[in-house]
């Protein structure tokens, strides 16, 4: 088993008042290992994107621990100790049309980590360095000199990869990076994030609601519903073997190639149970794990 690079412990991320709060994250724990993708699946609105950005401290999380190769992020107070978790985290957003400044070109959006972090003051060098990243993502050299209106939106999220590469991070938040791009378009951008893996030995938190996306570039999946983790397993074992009706419901919406297959599968529509008894996670098998009561689990296993 590789290293632990992420470890989040019981993540609470609550908005509004305090006597009425609206529990985005509501309580949850998961570990990211060196070199794997874990991907983070759910419906709109379930916290997944809100997760993301409490990580990387787009938020002050309300409660919990976050641990980063061993260090809690919110003990980071001094400019020196945030500035080196800004650097070996990065985050790739959901929109490459408002993500990036229309009033930058893209080899400014790109350097722009550079002047923050006192990196390649050379201008030679620092050419250099953009010409290399705009090569990694698969655009040309030349780019670096137009603005985002002049790229469509495949190329303006290969951007928005670029300028998360620029610091050399080991692990990067990909929050939904595909959902706005047209399909043909999406695999591209899939298949890049894939290939860099490898070339850059990088960590993933993967962020989407397409379940079918999510298997192919995961090693491991967490399924998202109101604030709480409720499955969380391999890929393979969330995909052929889900416990919970919500995954069942999530996979049963996945849309098949095959029309003949499609018009006679059966739709599961998932209704919450509420309960009295403690809900918990349970390691049905191993490492599959499962959030609910007792009497739930015994129920969802048969």
């Amino acid at each position: 088993m590789a290293n632990k690079l992420l470890e989040v412990k019981n993540l609470k991320q609550y908005f509004g008042s305090p006597s009425n709060p609206i529990k985005a994250v509501d309580g949850i724990s998961f570990d990211v290992y060196e070199g794997e993708t874990l991907g983070l699946v759910g419906e709109s609105g379930c916290g997944k994107s809100t997760t993301g950005r409490s990580i990387i401290r787009l938020y002050d999380i309300t409660d919990g621990e976050i641990l980063f190769k061993g260090k809690n992020i919110r003990e980071a107070k001094s400019r020196k100790e945030l500035k080196e978790f800004n650097r070996e985290m990065q985050m790739i957003f959901q929109d490459p049309y408002a993500s990036l400044n229309p009033r930058m070109t893209a080899g400014e959006i790109i350097s722009e980590g550079f002047d923050i972090h006192g990196l390649y003051k050379n201008k030679q060098e620092r050419r250099e360095r953009i010409g290399t990243l705009l090569e990694a993502v698969g655009l040309n050299r030349e780019h670096a000199n137009r603005y985002a209106h002049e790229f469509s939106g495949g190329q303006r999220q290969r951007i928005g990869i670029a300028r998360a590469l620029s610091l050399n991070p080991s692990f990067i938040i990909a929050d939904e990076p595909i959902s706005a791009l047209d399909v043909s378009i999406q695999a591209q951008v899939v298949n890049l994030l894939k290939q860099l893996q490898k070339e850059r030995n990088l960590t993933y938190l993967f962020i989407a609601h397409d379940l079918s996306m999510v298997k192919y570039i995961s090693d491991r999946i967490a399924v998202m519903y109101r604030g709480k983790v409720v499955e969380l397993g391999t890929s393979d074992e969330i995909y052929h073997h889900p416990i919970h009706p919500y995954t069942k419901s999530l996979l049963s919406a996945v849309p098949l190639p095959d029309p003949v297959t499609e018009r006679k599968r059966e739709r599961i529509p998932y209704v919450h149970e509420e309960t009295t008894e403690e809900m918990k996670v349970h390691e049905v098998l191993p490492n599959h794990f499962v959030y609910g009561s007792d009497s739930q689990i015994r129920k969802w296993k048969n």
